[in-house]
């Protein structure tokens, strides 16, 4: 049993789950929310502040600050308030109210912004905030996810490593986009790895990560209104993009056999499904991660009104998986990619 003194040095990373029995399709779920932040977003918080503390950008009069739809948030909430940091979330009216009430609780300042940018999004409109900010008050240290390579390196020095510990035949690994910070991690290492492994980016409708036209996009979590300035896709072999009404179908078909998952993770799945039902897949090893739980979500992707006034009454009317409604874009894998390091 592990003893403890900071909330931040806990994170159970060897829990998978087999499918196979639900969704009658072999995949492997890594189950990344149980910790005290709730999701895969404590590994990059982690890493990002103990980089800020050993380069001296923090001080004890820092204020950080972070732009977030919500699970980074939590986890820098945390994390500031066990070491004793001021922080202030800029998130936007997409944010659960449970996360943006969590966040509170752990004694952060939370800032929600309401004007679109030019994309549709809410992005933008976050980062001219928080650059505004520090550029009049030097207190304020921007980890900024979105450059920061101590979000990628996180996953590369954990997330990758723990798959391939337990899976030493895995052949596709299927990785949510937001700020593709775990997709470049676990990509980049097992682009080293003893033997190739497809990586295949689950991004959301709407999303304009890997390109094409923005869209509404009512889920927070993965997904983009911009490029990832992070994002190599030389080292993606596939994109496939899920509509919102995918991943609520398969976050409630799982939560009706118990398992109660958030909506980056049913994005995931529904992304890993579809990919599933058209290839072969005897003698496959495919593994998906979860990067969230379900809990933030029963006040939306849970909650029947929510949904019945933004996708209709019928969006739950069928579990089985409408993979025409998705698109997928195969990325061929050029020749000598695997040499790049």
């Amino acid at each position: 049993m592990p003893v403890i003194s900071a909330p931040y040095a806990f994170n159970e990373s060897q829990l998978y789950i087999d499918l196979q029995s639900i969704l009658g399709r072999p995949l492997y779920l890594k189950c990344e929310g149980f910790n005290f932040a709730g999701s895969i977003k404590l590994k990059a918080a982690n890493e990002m502040v103990e980089a800020a503390e050993r380069d001296g950008l923090l001080t004890p009069d820092s204020i950080l600050v972070e732009s977030s739809s919500g699970n980074l948030g939590v986890a820098l909430s945390m994390i500031a308030a066990s070491k004793g940091y001021r922080f202030l979330c800029v998130t936007d009216s997409r944010c659960n109210l449970s996360t943006r009430l969590l966040m509170e609780a752990l004694g952060s300042e939370v800032h929600i912004i309401a004007d679109l940018d030019a994309n549709g999004g809410f992005l933008g409109a976050r980062i001219d905030y928080v650059r505004a900010l520090c550029a009049n008050d030097n207190r304020y240290v921007w980890l900024s996810q979105y450059t920061n390579p101590g979000n990628w390196r996180a996953h590369y020095r954990t997330t990758a490593p723990e798959i391939a510990g337990h899976f030493p035949r895995l052949d596709v690994l299927f990785v949510g986009a937001g700020t593709t910070g775990t997709l470049m991690g676990c990509a980049r290492y097992f682009r080293k790895w003893h033997r190739p492994v497809r990586i295949v980016a689950v991004d959301s409708v709407g999303s304009v990560a890997f390109g094409g036209e923005p869209g509404r996009r009512m889920i927070p979590g993965l997904g983009m209104s911009m490029r990832p300035p992070l994002l190599d896709e030389s080292y993606v072999d596939e994109v496939i993009r899920v509509e919102e009404g995918d991943t609520i179908r398969t976050c409630h078909r799982l939560a009706r056999r118990g398992f109660l998952f958030g909506g980056s993770t049913g994005t995931v799945i529904s992304g890993a499904m579809d990919w599933l039902h058209r290839h072969d897949t005897r003698g496959i090893t495919a593994v998906a991660i979860a990067p969230d739980l379900g809990e933030r979500y029963l006040d939306t992707i849970y909650q029947t009104n929510w949904l019945q006034d933004l996708y209709g009454d019928q969006i739950l009317d069928s579990e089985q998986e409408t993979v025409d409604s998705r698109r997928v874009e195969p990325m061929p894998r050029a020749a000598g990619r695997r040499r790049k390091s």
